[in-house]
């Protein structure tokens, strides 16, 4: 299967997408740019694994795909706190991001039973 035909793909790079539109006129540029990043990482790390050729390669970079929806998580729990992200925006995110490391928990042991 290609990257770009995964649900769990094209919904990581459409957040992604929605953070640095949201994000873009933020003036704390460091806060800004890990969102961005760890948001960004989410569905490249997808991409790394699924081009990659061993399955264990694969599951690797789909776990750090999962981390980063944790490590993403955790910095729009911070931004609703301190007034960076709207409330109604950042819950969205949340939930999203929960979804997507659902999802990866499910692509993670499809891969792992093709061992």
């Amino acid at each position: 299967m290609r990257f770009e035909d995964s649900d769990v793909w094209k919904r990581a790079a459409r957040l992604s997408a929605n953070i640095y539109k949201e994000l873009s006129s933020l003036k704390d540029y460091g806060f800004k740019d890990q969102n961005t990043r760890s948001g960004l990482s989410i569905s490249c790390n997808i991409a790394k694994g699924m081009e990659r050729e061993s399955i264990k390669e694969c599951v690797n970079f789909l776990s750090y795909s999962k981390g980063s929806c944790g490590e993403l998580r955790t910095q729009i729990y911070i931004g609703i706190d301190i007034g960076y992200i709207p409330d109604t925006i950042g819950k969205e995110w949340i939930n999203e991001t929960r979804e997507l490391s659902a999802m990866l928990v499910g692509l993670i042991r499809s891969k792992r039973n093709n061992l």
